[in-house]
């Protein structure tokens, strides 16, 4: 497994890199949000990378940003504050898909970074067969893991193509939370719900015509998200 490591003290960078070699990961470490970026672009068979969000010149969030557009497919872990409520939802804005606290014990980096590692291992290696699920104007590519809407292709990283190919497949059914943090992160995963109401309004900004009035991915209060089929087959 190949890792970023962007933190900016060097004490932090060492700890993490040695614990981090000793489960036998390949780490590439950065000191600067500037310097990481430029690694990623001359390496980019990086899976995960690791970011701590306060850095000198470009922050965290920022390189976070830049990384999920260049490489959606890589998995990206933010290291926030632990009094900074709100560094974990901007870090899930910015297309984080896990974060953790400082301070945080190895033991625990190592666990998050072995299950998004799992996570996306799953999601290369999976085998789906050639359907398309036609979702109009959408169109599902299952084998391809590619979300198409009039004929363009829409970015998406690998969560939030789990999270539509699972609203898609159980369309007009509400999934609640729950059920969706459990499918697409994994049954052991030890964050909150918040993750999957960023994730839900990334998707949103991306697919809907008009987000803040959206006509395919609904809300329903109190419990989850359904795919509200009718809606698009009127819209086609």
């Amino acid at each position: 497994m190949k890792v970023l490591l962007l933190e900016d003290e060097k004490s932090i960078r060492d700890f993490v890199r040695i614990n981090l070699k000793r489960e036998g990961c390949d780490v590439i470490e950065a000191a600067s949000g500037e310097e990481a970026l430029t690694i990623a672009d001359s390496q980019p068979n990086i899976e995960i990378a690791i970011l701590d969000v306060m850095l000198p010149g470009i922050d965290g969030f920022e390189v976070c940003g830049q990384l999920r557009r260049k490489f959606p497919r890589m998995g990206i872990i933010m290291l926030t504050a632990k009094s900074q409520e709100l560094d974990k939802v901007m870090g899930l804005e910015f297309g984080a898909d896990d974060y953790v606290v400082k301070p945080f014990s190895p033991a625990e980096l190592l666990a998050r970074v072995k299950a998004l590692h799992r996570r996306l291992t799953a999601l290369e290696v999976q085998e789906e067969d050639s359907r398309i699920i036609d979702i109009p104007p959408f169109q599902l590519l299952l084998d391809e893991r590619k979300l198409i809407k009039h004929k363009q292709e829409i970015d998406l990283t690998p969560k939030e193509f789990a999270i539509i190919k699972l609203l898609a497949e159980n369309a007009n059914k509400a999934i609640s939370r729950d059920d969706i943090l459990t499918e697409v992160w994994g049954q052991f995963y030890i964050g909150d719900l918040k993750v999957v109401d960023v994730n839900i309004r990334r998707i949103r900004q991306k697919i809907e015509d008009d987000p803040a009035h959206p006509a395919y991915v609904e809300t329903v209060w109190g419990y989850g998200y359904l795919w509200r089929k009718e809606t698009a087959d009127e819209g086609n």
